[in-house]
């Protein structure tokens, strides 16, 4: 029998084809947005990639796409409804609930690297099993942590190379401004009833709002008439969001404001965001979040405000100007004879001690085999051990680029060869 990877996932492994089948570069992006977490004092969290189905139902929204159409639900043996997660944030936020991380000296600043799953139809860079690096940020509603947010999903992609990117940004107010504004929209949807799609007709009731992000062109053409939500921000609202914009002027984020921009889940307030690459075509969304200020509570927890990101490796890594080469070795043994063998091993563990990278053969090549071996690793040198240098306790040393060679001394272990590669 032949057996195939489900549809909707992919593999990563050496020589990968796509550049998010290629394992040094998860390393490169993951070793990059590490970095930028530490210099922003962000704790990694590591959760669960499955929960209670009802968490995402409660936190993303019943009547969201994710809940209706994309969540991977499943009972286990005890007859539990559980679904593996589709996002990140609900997880982070049951965990601040659950641990009273809310006692602690607040904002806690959080960030995470996983798998996240949706059942959709696989496009470009977007699988149903797909890698996400996130950030959240609970305990603080100032508009600064807006533009730290922001700011740091901004700086993490442009150190990854990401092209042409543009962050999106629009405020959904807050329960002030949604007592003024949603009644009006409602009733603009209501009198165009007929002219919309079945999933923004059953949004009506339950949240208009998202019916901004529908793809259907009909209803995007009805809905550039609609009112919008910028006309009705209450004064706290607009503050909020002029000092989101002035903060991101201030740090040099490029910006537009997208009056329609409302995102997938219905947990947003105030600030949402989407950061875009022209680099991507039609599907040219990198990464996004926003503020959501009443999910604590709704989880379980006081009331705290929250703010966060999510970002797809593989978008990234299609949007990036990836490293072209794979990993390099820095060391190639090539053993002349069967003797030299054991000899190589004992050196190569004394290097790899040192933080060198080395292999040697275990195919059984013969010499011209093993140095076009240590040609296909990008080996930087390669170690040649035949009976010339057993017997006078030596190494050669040969510098692949300028097939420079010369004699090293082992006898009293491989420090005078660990001089010769550093230098």
């Amino acid at each position: 029998m032949s057996y195939r990877g489900p549809k909707g996932t992919y593999d990563v492994y050496p020589g990968g084809r796509e550049p998010h089948e290629r394992p040094e570069l998860w390393a490169w992006v993951e070793g990059i947005a590490r970095e930028y977490f530490r210099r922003y004092a962000y704790s990694e969290v590591r959760l669960p990639i499955f929960e209670e189905a009802q968490l995402f139902v409660r936190s993303v929204g019943e009547a969201s796409d994710i809940v209706r159409k994309e969540m991977f639900v499943f009972h286990d043996k005890g007859g539990r409804e559980l679904s593996l997660r589709p996002e990140g944030t609900a997880g982070v936020v049951r965990s601040y609930v659950e641990h009273g991380l809310y006692k602690v000296a607040q904002p806690v600043k959080a960030w995470y690297l996983g798998p996240m799953f949706r059942h959709e139809r696989q496009q470009k860079g977007r699988y149903r099993q797909h890698v996400q690096i996130g950030a959240e940020v609970l305990g603080s509603d100032d508009p600064l942590i807006d533009v730290e947010v922001i700011s740091l999903l901004y700086s993490i992609h442009q150190a990854l190379g990401v092209k042409d990117e543009v962050v999106y940004l629009n405020n959904l107010g807050d329960l002030e401004t949604r007592r003024s504004y949603v009644p009006e929209l409602r009733s603009y949807l209501k009198k165009h009833e007929s002219e919309l799609d079945p999933d923004s007709i059953s949004r009506i009731e339950t949240n208009p709002l998202r019916t901004f992000d529908s793809k259907d062109k009909n209803t995007q053409a009805l809905l550039a008439e609609a009112p919008v939500i910028s006309d009705y921000l209450s004064e706290e609202a607009r503050g909020h969001f002029d000092a989101v914009k002035a903060g991101l002027e201030a740090v040099g984020v490029p910006y537009a404001v997208d009056e329609r921009l409302v995102r997938g889940l219905d947990y947003y307030t105030l600030t949402v965001f989407e950061a875009k690459s022209a680099a991507l075509g039609a599907q040219d969304t990198v990464g996004g979040g926003g503020r959501y200020n009443g999910l604590v509570s709704e989880l379980g927890g006081p009331e705290m405000p929250g703010i966060g990101f999510g970002s797809g490796v593989e978008r990234i890594l299609l949007a990036a100007n990836s490293p072209e080469e794979g990993a390099k070795l820095d060391v190639f043994f090539a053993t002349l004879v069967p003797e030299a063998r054991l000899t190589a091993f004992a050196l190569a563990s004394s290097l790899r001690a040192e933080g060198i990278a080395c292999d040697l053969d275990y195919a059984g090549r013969s010499a011209k085999g093993q140095f076009k071996q240590a040609d296909r690793t990008g080996a930087r040198f390669a170690i040649i051990l035949g009976d010339e240098e057993l017997a006078q306790g030596a190494c050669k040393l040969r510098d692949m680029n300028s097939g420079e060679e010369r004699f090293l001394s082992v006898v009293e272990g491989p420090g005078e060869l660990l001089r010769a590669l550093k230098a």
